[in-house]
C-alpha cells in the first residue's frame, strides 16, 4: 500500500492512502497536535466529503486500535511462514508471581527459549518490551518460540 505524504505549508502534513476498492482516507496532522480523519471523495480526490476532528487522545486511540490488529495479523502471517513457530497471547492473571514485577524478572527467553515480543494493555500495544517493563494483571503478553516454549512462558507467568 502507497502512502502520499504531503507537507500542507502553515498547517501540518497530510498522508493520504487509497484503499484496494479505490477509496482515499487520510490523516491530517496538525501543527497545533490536532488530527483531522478524512475521507475524500470517490469523483474528486481533492475534495473531502468527511472530516472528523480528533483530539490527541482519540487519535492515539485509534492509531493503538489498528497497531493492535496489525501486529496481530503480522504474528499470525509469521507463524504461517515458519514452521515450528507458534504465536501465544497468555493474559497475566491477578495473582500472578509477576503482577507488578518486571518482564526482566521472568527471565522468559533465558528459561524457555520462547519471546515476549509485545503486551498489550488495555488499547495500548507495547512492541519489543525491555526487560524493565512492568507487569500488570490483565496484560495480554505476545510471544513467539515453539509450541513447548511458548507452553513454558504460561506456566512459568501462572505458577512462576
Amino acid at each position: 500500500m502507497d502512502v502520499q505524504r504531503t507537507d500542507l505549508p502553515g498547517i501540518g502534513t497530510s498522508h493520504v492512502v487509497t484503499t484496494g476498492r479505490g477509496r482515499r482516507i487520510g490523516i491530517v496532522s496538525h501543527r497545533s497536535g490536532r488530527r483531522d480523519l478524512v475521507i475524500y471523495d470517490t469523483e474528486d480526490p481533492d475534495t473531502s466529503i468527511v472530516s472528523v476532528a480528533l483530539s490527541a487522545g482519540e487519535a492515539n486511540a485509534v492509531a493503538e486500535y489498528l497497531g493492535t490488529a496489525r501486529i496481530v495479523e503480522q504474528l499470525a502471517e509469521m507463524q504461517r511462514q515458519v514452521a515450528g513457530l507458534v504465536t501465544e497471547q497468555l493474559v497475566i492473571t491477578p495473582g500472578s508471581p509477576y503482577d507488578g514485577r518486571t518482564l526482566g524478572d521472568t527471565r522468559a527467553r533465558t528459561r524457555t527459549g520462547a519471546s515476549v515480543v509485545a503486551v498489550v494493555r488495555g488499547n495500548e500495544v507495547i512492541a519489543s518490551p525491555r526487560p524493565d517493563f512492568g507487569l500488570l494483571a490483565r496484560d495480554l503478553v505476545v510471544v513467539v518460540g515453539t509450541a513447548a516454549g511458548a507452553e513454558g512462558v504460561a506456566t512459568l507467568l501462572t505458577d512462576g
